[in-house]
């Protein structure tokens, strides 16, 4: 193997896990980080670690200038993203190849073509594969944006055509309200992912989100892994993922499995990747996006397949072959994945930072936690709010969701709020144990729970009201039975007055 030594261009959680891969692997890895997180659970488990910048991922994690610098430093012969932060910059894929820095994910070719929503959508279109309807560039102006969302039909979605994760994105329902969105949706965008530039595209109503693992080598061999859902989101992020998915049945799973290999071929795609796909209450399916790296909820895709994808990546960046057929891929059981973020669900999910002042992972059978914080680690306010990802398998979808309310009610975690409650409360919604949820889901499930709170609330005040009444009326009822029971046993007054009298008249005799 010609890979001795990773550079893992991330923090946290996903840092950790490649760690521990390269680690059964026998690689050397290199940890970089900033000085929020000097103390951070990657760096310790590193075998070297540098630190790159200040606490503003800008001026560290996204600094590629450092990051090539050290791993040259290092003598580092490789270099994985992790996800997120620079792990689709096609400039940092250039900047790896321009140095001779193996890069663990696509080429920049790949990268560049999928990087830009607007050229996958015509890539895709080209290579026939279903899109959603709607532009195939980005949009110039207002009036331009405007006449395609009235072409495709209310209601729309305004996406940024340079980046994901729900930034940049928009859902119109009527024509007034689509200049404003536009607006909002560019500047937001903008301040992400530096490019302002945006798309339009029919809103799908009523939506399951199902995505597909695929993995590819530079030989032309492509493989998919079968499907994940991930309909369970807020605000276009994702919070539960499971495989398989309750919609997906073996011809919607091999027709969706075989469109995903069409698009990683049109984009000369290699190594790990995931199709996304929106499905409609038809059951129809159309391409979303591909997101060109390892994506956050892969494990749930090694619980069921048995496959190491990340073991995967660095073989196939190392030059070699996919070790496995198509047919020889198995779909074993079900799993499913909570993200768990330090966040407070009952306080409209505000932030929750801070140290770490007790922790205790869930354990057991098929029971898996993947974590960068440990008792004492103090959550830092610059970065993404996920603090773990709990994962459970099971032979079928109940025990898999079994497990993972025990899961949930095992973790315990002290000094900041989390979305763990809230997370154990989905998995006991009707919707939800049915299968039959799609991407509005929480929407939904929140609204369900304000309503039992509203009629609790109304319970407990008339229950409140109730117990009032019943006192005061216990009361007045002793009153009246303590006058009556004076007035049994005491003597009247008129007949005292009359004692007196006579009492007076026996004196006088």
């Amino acid at each position: 193997m010609a890979i001795k030594k990773i550079l893992i261009a991330n923090r946290g959680e996903i840092a950790v896990r490649v760690m521990r891969a390269c680690r059964e692997m026998d690689i050397a890895t290199v940890a970089v980080y900033s000085e929020a997180d000097r103390n951070g659970l990657h760096v310790r488990y590193a075998d070297e670690a540098y630190c790159i910048g200040p606490p503003p991922s800008g001026e560290s994690y996204l600094r590629i200038d450092k990051i090539i610098d050290t791993a040259r430093k290092a003598k580092a012969s490789a270099i994985h993203p992790g996800y997120g932060f620079l792990a689709e910059n096609s400039r940092f894929v250039e900047a790896c190849e321009a140095n001779r820095i193996i890069f663990i994910g696509p080429n920049s070719r790949a990268t560049k073509v999928l990087g830009d929503k607007t050229h996958a959508r015509r890539t895709m279109t080209e290579a026939g594969v279903p899109i959603v309807p709607g532009a195939l560039a980005a949009v110039e102006s207002e009036p331009e944006a405007l006449a395609i969302a009235n072409q495709v039909g209310f209601p729309v979605l305004i996406k940024a055509a340079g980046g994901g994760g729900g930034k940049g994105m928009r859902m119109v329902n009527k024509p007034e309200d689509f200049a404003p969105a536009l607006k909002a949706a560019s500047a937001e965008a903008g301040s992400a992912f530096g490019d302002p530039t945006i798309y339009v595209e029919k809103y799908i109503v009523q939506p399951r989100h199902i995505e597909i693992q695929i993995l590819a080598d530079n030989y032309g061999n492509i493989v998919h892994l079968n499907e994940r859902e991930c309909s369970v989101q807020r605000r276009y992020q994702k919070m539960i993922e499971e495989s398989p998915s309750p919609l997906v049945d073996r011809d919607l799973r091999q027709r969706m499995g075989e469109a995903a290999k069409k698009a990683a071929r049109a984009a000369n795609y290699n190594n790990a990747g995931t199709v996304e796909f929106l499905v409609d209450a038809s059951r129809n399916f159309y391409f979303l996006e591909v997101n060109a790296r390892l994506q956050v909820e892969h494990p749930v895709t090694e619980l069921v397949t048995g496959i190491d994808i990340v073991k995967e990546q660095i073989h196939i960046a190392d030059g070699g072959k996919l070790r496995f057929g198509q047919a020889e891929i198995p779909l074993r059981g079900a799993a499913i994945e909570c993200r768990i973020s330090a966040e407070d669900p009952e306080n409209n999910f505000m932030p929750s930072t801070g140290r770490v002042q007790g922790l205790a992972f869930p354990g057991g059978p098929g029971v898996r936690v993947e974590s960068g914080i440990f008792e004492g680690f103090e959550i830092p306010i610059y970065y993404d709010p996920m603090i773990a990802k709990v994962l459970t398998w099971g032979k079928d979808r109940n025990e898999a969701i079994g497990r993972m309310k025990r899961a949930l009610d095992e973790f315990w975690i002290k000094g900041v709020k989390t979305t763990t409650p809230f997370h154990r409360r989905i998995l006991e919604d009707a919707e939800f144990l049915a299968g039959q949820y799609d991407t509005h889901f929480v929407a939904r499930f929140l609204e369900r729970e304000a309503t039992r709170a509203a009629a609790d609330d109304r319970r407990s005040r008339g229950e409140e009201i109730a117990v009032l009444a019943a006192a005061v009326a216990y009361l007045k009822l002793e009153k009246k039975i303590a006058f009556q029971v004076e007035e049994s046993t005491a003597e009247s007054k008129w007949r005292v007055s009359g004692r007196w009298q006579g009492m007076r008249r026996e004196t006088r005799r």
